[in-house]
């Protein structure tokens, strides 16, 4: 299996949205980043922030699209095509409302479920990336879906999904290294 070159963060930019449930994939990444020693700056021609760097003996890119959410396969689909990265080559953490709050997944491919951003980013690769799915709850009603996304995690919450991220963050040398069948066995059976 091939190991991951590239690890994208959904969410929205600014400081209106980082603490909302949408950017649950910008968390993960942002800790992400900073266990490994990785700085993130502006590229414009990738529409995001970037970090660039050698982790696990591996050369690896970190996004966060600066795009909003409906718009980030723009720059998924940028910083692929830039330097030859596969979609197989690739991770997504996002926010899943189909799953609960302290809940991560792991998984190759797969619909975007009414996901905008995951919708863009498939029309930009494929399906053929792998989606690290962060569990924010759904609330009941679909109508009530984008003011949900777009507001804080109670804190109960929040404890949670704190500890789903760093379960997920103990997989991540795994994911790094093309050993996705053992992250899954390991995160999904925690």
């Amino acid at each position: 299996m091939s190991g991951i070159r590239l690890i994208v963060g959904l969410g929205n930019p600014g400081r209106d949205y980082e603490s909302t449930r949408h950017n649950a994939g910008c968390w993960w990444v942002d800790e992400f980043a900073r266990r490994h020693g990785l700085s993130f700056k502006l590229e414009t021609k990738f529409h995001g922030l970037v970090a660039r760097g050698n982790v696990e003996g591996h050369e690896l890119w970190l996004l966060k699209p600066q795009t909003f959410m409906n718009l980030s396969g723009r720059a998924v689909g940028a910083l692929a095509q830039f330097y030859k990265i596969e979609p197989a080559q690739i991770l997504v953490a996002h926010d899943e409302l189909d799953l609960p709050p302290g809940s991560a997944k792991l998984k190759l491919g797969g619909g975007h479920g009414g996901h905008n951003g995951l919708k863009d980013i498939a029309a930009h690769l494929g399906p053929g990336y792998w989606r690290l799915r962060i569990g924010i709850g759904h609330p009941g009603d679909r109508s009530l879906v984008s003011a949900y996304v777009l507001n804080d995690p109670r804190r109960e919450e929040m404890e949670l999904i704190d500890i789903a991220l760093a379960r997920a963050q103990d997989v991540a040398k795994l994911i790094v290294e093309g050993k996705q069948e053992a992250a899954m066995l390991k995160l999904h059976t925690a």
